[in-house]
């Protein structure tokens, strides 16, 4: 069993697990931190933003996948555990060669195509007035700053993909249940089970007969997200994704304004997919926690959301133009994308409330370093919050649930099992087991320690019958079966062998389907011990005399020194050793058999 890591982001996972016959890769995160090394794009031109240097000169990393590791063509199945983990699903499917089966559930699609169409809007909505090809060219790649300058085959880059391809990966996902069993060639078995992360969002359990691998992704034991303070001095930014965090956010946020007296200011969700994430939100109840499923038998919507929009308490715009702008009035709360702050409409908002100390960015996201995504901004006046929401798993939870399951093996990412580089003291951000996690990096193939020992194989009924156990030990039966073993899609059945074939009359040439394999006539097996002293006994009835009995370390040696012979006697074997008289060697195994059972 391998594994092959072709992310370097521990929360937006991109995997390939070879496991028995089958190829399966486990989610195909897109890394967008590495937007954080490139200017803004705003979708009104800035002077400001035009006029700043070209290059940053921040470390970072390349923000192209390792792919050359393995041939993406070869894998059979994709695993999808949420929404955020799909981003790069076109690229795969549309560009590797890639005819496998792409499994998630609905919720997960469907909330995954909106974050895909937003993403694709903001990028292709934005003007391009120069082009650039220079970079392409590697000599001038080596003078370009460190993040672009270390990236691995830069000519290799994309742009973004198109709805058209968006709709041609998404066509190819087969919706799944939780619990749903999928077989997959006959080899492994996938279940999705709830992780609690998200709408939708997987664990995935991979087995055979006889191994076992838990896939544990982006998880969560909170039923209601935390609930977050804001202070209004003016006009607040949230930069946020269109799904997910943002139903508990306006749930939370409302409640704050409502109970400080400030339930006249508007909240706007500005988004090309606005519309649709909210709707989506209250018609997969069942996907949601108990508290909010009970909700929907009251009759009640799930999320307090539906109730602000009939209230014009928040107000939901596919962009800053058209509506918005008559609708417009501050003070006002504003949720909109995208979190790295390069590009969609937060990009307008941070140039225009940037330089007043009255309005407030809050970033909650946790995978962006926000100083890194302020830094084309400043100098700011605005006040910046960071509070990450962060409801997946932590690590003392993670360690916890390792204790309670016990699992043989733990395989994470290399980040999990040594403290952060600027907290080299917190060793309670690691993942403590035992025994001790194995790790794996970006770009590495992981050789996991799992040894096939049994494989599980089916008899017919009528072969069942005609089997006749004989005990060889207490509680112990042996049977032996004469079989040809049929194989097909990865499942072994043993079927009676076949009858001999009648001759036929004339020259008809048989199809090579026609044709049986022989059966050869087995030698019994034997089972038993030998008794020495007993044995000894046998041989002088039977007139051999000048008997001697040497013990060894595997078991003992009967020496017939008048008939110069030698018997080795060890514990699964028994050798008779004689000088060309095959008659005697006969004589003797009859001997020995007398003491052993046959079956």
């Amino acid at each position: 069993m391998k594994l092959y890591c072709l992310s370097g982001h521990p929360t937006l996972p991109c995997n390939v697990l070879k496991f028995k016959s089958t190829t399966i890769m486990l989610d195909c995160g897109l890394d967008m931190t590495s937007t954080l090394n490139f200017l803004p794009l705003p979708l009104v031109q800035s002077p400001r933003l035009s006029n700043l240097p070209g290059w940053s000169l921040k470390d970072g990393n390349a923000f192209l996948d390792k792919t050359e590791l393995i041939d993406l063509s070869t894998v059979d199945v994709i695993l999808i555990s949420n929404y955020h983990c799909m981003m790069a699903l076109p690229y795969i499917t549309e560009h590797t060669g890639f005819t496998g089966t792409v499994y998630a559930t609905e919720p997960t699609v469907q909330i995954g195509r909106l974050l895909m169409e937003e993403l694709v809007n903001f990028i292709e909505r934005v003007p391009k007035a120069q082009s650039a090809s220079l970079w392409k060219n590697k000599d001038i790649q080596r003078l370009l700053p460190s993040p672009l300058k270390d990236a691995v085959e830069v000519s290799t880059w994309r742009t973004c993909y198109t709805m058209q391809e968006v709709n041609s990966a998404l066509s190819k996902i087969q919706l799944v249940g939780y619990s749903q069993k999928i077989e997959l060639f006959g080899a492994v078995q996938v279940t999705p089970l709830s992780s609690g992360y998200a709408l939708g969002s997987s664990n995935w359990i991979i087995q055979s007969h006889y191994e076992k691998v838990s896939y544990v992704s982006g998880s969560s034991l909170l039923t209601t997200h935390p609930q977050l303070t804001v202070r209004n001095g003016g006009n607040v930014l949230v930069p946020c994704y269109p799904s997910g965090v943002i139903y508990d956010l306006l749930e939370c946020l409302y409640q704050y304004i409502d109970s400080a007296g400030l339930s006249s200011v508007p909240l706007y969700f500005i988004s090309p997919v606005a519309n649709s994430s909210l709707e989506f939100s209250q018609i997969f109840a069942e996907w949601l926690c108990h508290n909010k499923q009970s909700k929907v038998y009251l009759p009640e919507p799930p999320f307090p959301h539906a109730e602000l929009i009939q209230t014009n308490k928040l107000k939901h715009y596919p962009s800053i133009h058209g509506d918005f702008s008559n609708d417009f009035r501050q003070p006002c709360v504003v949720f909109t994308g995208h979190p790295s702050l390069r590009f969609g409409d937060v990009v307008h908002f941070m140039e225009l409330w940037g330089k007043s100390s009255l309005n407030t960015v809050i970033f909650t996201e946790p995978d962006f370093s926000y100083l890194e995504a302020l830094a084309p901004y400043q100098p700011l006046a605005m006040k910046c919050i960071y509070c990450p929401i962060d409801t997946r798993l932590n690590f003392i939870q993670v360690s916890k649930l390792l204790k309670e399951v016990q699992p043989l093996h733990v395989v994470c990412p290399e980040q999990y099992t040594q403290p952060p580089p600027a907290q080299s003291h917190r060793m309670d951000l690691m993942i403590d087991c035992q025994p001790p996690a194995m790790s794996y990096r970006r770009a590495e193939v992981l050789a996991l320690p799992f040894k096939r020992r049994y494989e599980k194989i089916e008899i017919m009924p009528e072969l069942a019958d005609s089997l006749v156990p004989m005990e060889i030990k207490p509680g112990i039966s042996l049977a032996t079966v004469s079989a040809v073993l049929h194989t097909k899609d990865n499942k072994h059945l043993l079927q009676p062998p076949p009858r001999p074939a009648q001759p036929t009359s004339g020259k008809k040439r048989k199809r090579v389907s026609d044709e049986v394999p022989d059966c050869k006539v087995l030698k019994p097996l034997l089972s038993g011990s030998i008794p020495v002293e007993q044995f000894v006994q046998t041989l002088e009835k039977h007139g051999f005399s000048d008997i001697k009995v040497e013990d060894t370390a595997k078991g003992h040696i009967v020496l017939l020194q008048e008939a110069e012979t030698l018997i080795q006697i060890e514990e699964d074997s028994t050798h008779i050793i004689c000088d060309n008289d095959e008659m005697l060697r006969v004589r003797l195994r009859d001997l020995v058999l007398k003491f052993l059972q046959k079956f």
